[in-house]
């Protein structure tokens, strides 16, 4: 019967802890792999130099006896070396061996150390993704979409990030996220991400055809899924709803209202954000739905004394045609997929949705 937030527990796992913990690590690998690189380039420079310079071999004679001399392979020499030639020919086999097996543990260590977890990682994050059912997609992780997704991690909402910058898609892994890298206005990637069985998706990317394209996207392949874009312009939100999306914000509008609401109700305000993101706050506001079948249907409030036998109060109903009862009074009669704005305790909540198993 209702439609409430779902528990998660936490998403920092230790991939994720690790993944934060060893990023410093990660620069230093690949600071070694360019130094070892720009070290083996120069090692071959040399040795072809001093074959040209002192047995005035051609350039491809001199790298070949250079490369063949470094790498340990055996080869016979490709001319007979002079008495210099034998000396500079143990110097490079000195300096140039140990500078090609510093090459080679430089690049297994960048293999194993980033790129073989990162391989992992991604596998188990689409694994994680995989699992999901009823979660939220929220597409970008710009200042909005962090903002959406700590607002979802707080309340311990099931959701994955897609995110198309590979910079900001770790720093996404690294708070502890369930991430996907890719283009989020693709069909594929909100395939990845498992729009057909997500229940809602939020577009925030950082400009408005980008998220008029997802909204498209998203409304074809989930007809029936709900939609949050963020917009920049009234021209755009309303192409925005035309395209399938549910709602529209728009940052700007939303904070004027806010402020100016701060500016005349400031109590008001202050008890709506306390209800609504205080932690320590025991009084909720949550969003119910009556289902098919249910006996709480073509019942009136009244009948069912919510006040008396759960302490919640319901504060709005919300017709499957979309008319809103704001205040509903005792005789107001609750249809099937009506859903109710409701207010109270956890307990009484609980208590709220069990209603109808006790008549």
């Amino acid at each position: 019967m209702v439609n409430r937030r779902l528990k998660w527990g936490t998403l920092c796992t230790n991939m994720n802890n690790q993944s934060a913990a060893t990023s410093p690590t990660k620069g230093i690998i690949e600071s070694h792999l360019r130094w070892a690189i720009a070290l083996l380039i120069l090692v071959i420079a040399f040795g072809v130099a001093g074959y040209m310079v002192i047995e005035r071999w051609s350039f491809l004679d001199a790298l070949f006896m250079t490369v063949t001399t470094i790498s340990t392979v055996g080869y016979r020499e490709v001319h007979e070396l002079s008495t210099w030639g034998q000396v500079f020919t143990i110097f490079l086999i000195v300096f140039g061996v140990g500078g090609m097996l510093y090459t080679a543990t430089a690049v297994v260590t960048y293999v194993v150390e980033v790129q073989f977890p990162g391989i992992v990682r991604r596998r188990r994050m689409a694994e994680r993704i995989a699992e999901l059912r009823n979660h939220f997609i929220v597409c970008g992780f710009g200042r909005v979409g962090q903002f959406v997704a700590q607002e979802l991690w707080r309340e311990h909402a099931q959701f994955v990030v897609v995110e198309g910058n590979p910079g900001v898609h770790s720093r996404c892994e690294d708070m502890g996220y369930v991430c996907l890298l890719g283009d989020a206005t693709a069909d594929e990637t909100l395939k990845a991400a498992g729009i057909e069985r997500a229940r809602g998706l939020v577009a925030a990317l950082d400009t408005d055809e980008k998220n008029l394209y997802v909204v498209l996207s998203a409304r074809v392949l989930r007809p029936d899924i709900f939609i949050v874009s963020r917009s920049t312009s009234e021209d755009a939100e309303a192409k925005l709803k035309r395209v399938g999306a549910n709602r529209v914000l728009s940052p700007y509008v939303t904070a004027g209202r806010r402020m100016a609401t701060l500016l005349m109700r400031p109590l008001v305000a202050d008890f709506l954000d306390t209800v609504m993101h205080s932690e320590q706050m025991e009084l909720l506001l949550e969003e119910m739905t009556i289902p098919p079948g249910s006996p709480m249907a073509n019942t009136t409030i009244g009948q069912l004394h919510v006040k008396t036998r759960t302490g919640a109060f319901i504060l709005a109903v919300q017709r499957s045609d979309g008319s809103m009862i704001t205040a509903p009074h005792g005789d107001t009669v609750l249809r099937e997929g009506d859903r109710l704005v409701v207010l109270g305790t956890r307990a009484q909540l609980r208590q709220l949705e069990q209603l109808e198993m006790k008549r």
